[in-house]
């Protein structure tokens, strides 16, 4: 079995596929090139070995952001959305309400999981991180606080992990690639 396969839970190799991913930022203050934590995730993805297809920002506004993701998760190319930003509590806070909605499927455990392990860091300040998952369709979309370290934990504790088919158990490429 060469480096790029390994036995999944079903007990057959699988190989690293390279999904194609598109990264939307939330802010009202950045932009592409002041954006250091959408530049992480571009980095991330592309190291990993993803086909990498865009990354914007749009404004804290419910109907830019899930119109930009909805169009986005209609792409037969784009398997992944990534979404940094707007997740805390303030009143300019929307991600959260302006994506769930369009999930038909929510994974509950992405949230629960990106607190759990933020709690390490940041203590009970976990609890106004509103990090969420879901499917769109076909297209898998996790939401993440813009915050540098909320990203570096997101991407390299669960996002990247569950973005490689050779991950065991199982991961979500198997799934977002068959």
């Amino acid at each position: 079995m060469d480096s790029n396969s390994r036995m999944a839970h079903d007990g057959a190799p699988h190989n690293f596929v390279a999904l194609g991913i598109k990264v939307l930022v939330v802010s009202d203050s950045r932009t592409l090139e002041t954006d250091l934590s959408g530049q992480y995730i571009e980095q991330c993805c592309c190291q990993a070995g993803h086909n990498f297809l865009e990354r914007l920002v749009v404004a804290d506004e419910a109907q830019q952001i899930s119109a930009k993701v909805q169009e986005w998760s209609a792409t037969a190319e784009v398997k992944v959305v990534i979404v940094t930003g707007g997740t805390g509590v303030t009143q300019r806070d929307v991600t959260p309400e302006a994506l769930e909605p369009l999930f038909h499927k929510t994974l509950a455990g992405f949230g629960e999981l990106f607190r759990m392990l933020s709690y390490a860091d940041i203590g009970a300040a976990c609890i106004q991180s509103r990090a969420t998952a879901g499917l769109i369709g076909d297209c898998l979309v996790f939401v993440i606080p813009g915050s540098s370290g909320a990203c570096r934990l997101a991407m390299e504790r669960i996002i990247l992990p569950q973005l490689d088919a050779r991950t065991k158990p199982c991961s979500f490429a198997g799934l977002l690639s068959g």
